[in-house]
Order: C-alpha cells, then sequence, then structure tokens
C-alpha cells in the first residue's frame, strides 16, 4: 500500500515532464507547415459611363481577353447622329472664320479693279476736257457756268478713282480684329461640342483596361443597362493575392516586400510570392481559418501576391499556406 502511494507522485511527474516536453516541441515547431490562408481576388467590374439598351458582348465567360480587348457594345445610334451635327456645325464656324481671315475673294477684287480702270479713264477723260475749257474759256467762248460744271466734273472723276483705290486696299484685309475674335470663340465651343459628341459615342464601345479571365456577364442583349452598372466581371492575374492570418506575437517578423512561399494542397512546388500588405488592426481569427497549434486567437491579416501572377495559377477561395522567407 505504501509503495503505491509513493510511486504514484513520480508517475504524475513523469506523465506531466513527457507532456511539457511535447508541448516545448510543438512550440518550437509552430509554424513550420505555414501560416494558415486561402486565395482572395478584388474583381475588377466593368461598366460603361453612359446608359443604354446592351447590343451585344463580345466577351464570354470564362474566356481570357487582352488588354484592349472588345468587352460588349451599347446602342450607339442617337450618338452617331449627335457626332455628326456636332461635324458639321464645327465645319460651318471654321469655315466661316476662314472667310474671314482672307478677305474678299478674288472674283470681287476682279471686279474692284475694272471698275478702278474705268474709273481712272473716266478722270483722264475729264481732266482733258477741263484743259480744253479753260483755255476756250480765257478767249471768251466758255461762261462761268460751265467752267466750273468742267471743274466739277474732273474732281469727281478724281475723287471715284481715289474711292475705288481704297476698296481695293479693304478688299484685300481680313475682317476686323473684334469679328475675328467672336468667330474664334464660336469655333472653340463648336469644337468641345464635337469632342463631347465624340467621347459619348466612344463611351458605348467598352473595351478591356487590363488582361484577364471574364469571370462573369452580368447583362443579356436587349437589356437596359444604367450608367455605371457593371456589365462584365473580370479576374485579372494581377489582382489576385493570397490573404493569411499571423499571430500577434509573431507579426513583427512580417513586413512589405518580404519573400514568402505559397503551398497548397495537391500542388508539389511552391509559388513564389511577396508581402504587400500588414494590417496594423488586430483581429480574432476568422472561422474558416482552422489550425492545430495556434494558442492564441488574437491575429494580423496580411496579404501577399505572387511574383508572377500569371503562372502562379491560384484559385479564388482555395486554402493554402504561406512560409516566411
Amino acid at each position: 500500500m505504501r509503495h503505491r502511494l509513493s510511486t504514484g507522485p513520480e508517475k504524475w511527474l513523469a506523465f506531466m515532464s513527457v507532456g511539457l516536453l511535447l508541448l516545448l516541441l510543438g512550440c518550437s515547431t509552430r509554424h513550420s507547415d505555414g501560416y494558415q490562408g486561402y486565395v482572395e481576388v478584388d474583381f475588377l467590374n466593368i461598366a460603361a459611363s453612359q446608359p443604354g439598351r446592351l447590343d451585344s458582348v463580345a466577351a464570354r465567360k470564362g474566356a481570357t481577353v487582352e488588354r484592349g480587348a472588345p468587352l460588349f457594345y451599347l446602342d450607339a445610334t442617337v450618338e452617331s447622329a449627335a457626332l455628326r451635327q456636332a461635324e458639321q456645325q464645327l465645319m460651318a464656324v471654321q469655315a466661316q472664320l476662314a472667310d474671314l481671315q482672307q478677305g474678299r475673294r478674288p472674283l470681287e477684287i476682279d471686279v474692284i479693279k475694272a471698275q478702278l480702270a474705268q474709273a481712272t479713264a473716266n478722270e483722264k477723260l475729264a481732266q482733258a476736257t477741263l484743259q480744253r475749257d479753260e483755255i476756250v474759256y480765257r478767249s471768251g467762248g466758255l461762261s462761268d457756268e460751265q467752267l466750273d460744271r468742267a471743274r466739277t466734273q474732273a474732281e469727281q472723276a478724281t475723287a471715284r478713282v481715289a474711292e475705288l483705290n481704297n476698296q481695293l486696299r479693304v478688299a484685300a484685309l481680313p475682317a476686323r480684329e473684334d469679328q475675328v475674335r467672336a468667330q474664334t470663340a464660336l469655333v472653340s465651343a463648336a469644337q468641345a461640342a464635337f469632342d463631347q459628341a465624340k467621347w459619348r459615342l466612344e463611351q458605348k464601345a467598352v473595351g478591356a483596361t487590363e488582361a484577364g479571365l471574364i469571370f462573369d456577364v452580368l447583362y443579356e442583349p436587349g437589356e437596359w443597362v444604367p450608367a455605371g452598372s457593371p456589365v462584365v466581371r473580370q479576374l485579372p492575374a494581377e489582382r489576385i493575392k493570397v490573404r493569411f492570418f499571423v499571430p500577434e506575437t509573431e507579426i513583427a517578423t512580417c513586413s512589405v516586400r518580404q519573400a514568402v512561399m505559397i503551398t497548397m494542397d495537391g500542388r508539389v512546388d511552391a509559388v513564389p510570392a511577396a508581402i504587400t500588405y500588414v494590417s496594423v488592426v488586430a483581429e480574432f481569427t476568422p472561422p474558416i481559418i482552422y489550425s492545430n497549434d495556434t494558442r492564441s486567437k488574437l491575429v494580423f491579416m496580411v496579404e501577399a501576391q505572387p511574383t508572377d501572377p500569371r503562372t502562379a495559377k491560384l484559385n479564388v477561395g482555395q486554402p493554402v499556406s504561406v512560409l516566411l522567407q
């Protein structure tokens, strides 16, 4: 009886020692299999800035497209007509400005030149007539009234020549500066209206801003699409990331741009990645994360992105383990 009492505590101490040793071994190898996490993605929702009826969809669900590839088209009947109208208005005011800047047309100038030639001939005739009448007047063969009439006709002929010379110089000049400025402002306004109409038309054809997988198409042809409502949901490879959780006692070992390795079930090779974000806010371990050796439930979220996203071939929601390098 005494033997059992003496050996009972010894067995209990031996059991506790073994348990403590196992616990220490477990703590020393805590994240040898990596921190637990999952694959996350920031979807790219592609929409048109203008409303309209969906005319056609070039993108197909599950297909991979390159940057700039056409995705969908909205009906653009009204926008096409508005662009043609704006273009015609722009051409009209541009033509008016050019007309103001270049002066009279060549044919109009030719008419003035012909009138000037005729007026010059009339002036010569009037001057010659006046000279003869003055000679006759001195001989007494012409009255004062007749001489005055000859002088007036000569002066009128000279004035007509001066008038046509001035008209010819004015015809070669452009319009006044204030008229040109006003017409230039009209051209600028018409150009702005044309640019707006062109932009609205271009918004009816939407292409991919990034290369990636077409995850889903949310509208069918014939349906009305409000402005800003996504039609295509895209999954670019560059937006795929891994989100994992690090205990608060070990978060100091993580830093942005730090290299990590991502492992997952059914895949032998690890995926190289780099940490892109370390949360500064603590949270409790999400229920979806299971860990057999996590002592504390207080963790920090960390995000990492594959070094080569196109070859990583990660599936959204897939559980992974992350090893710090």
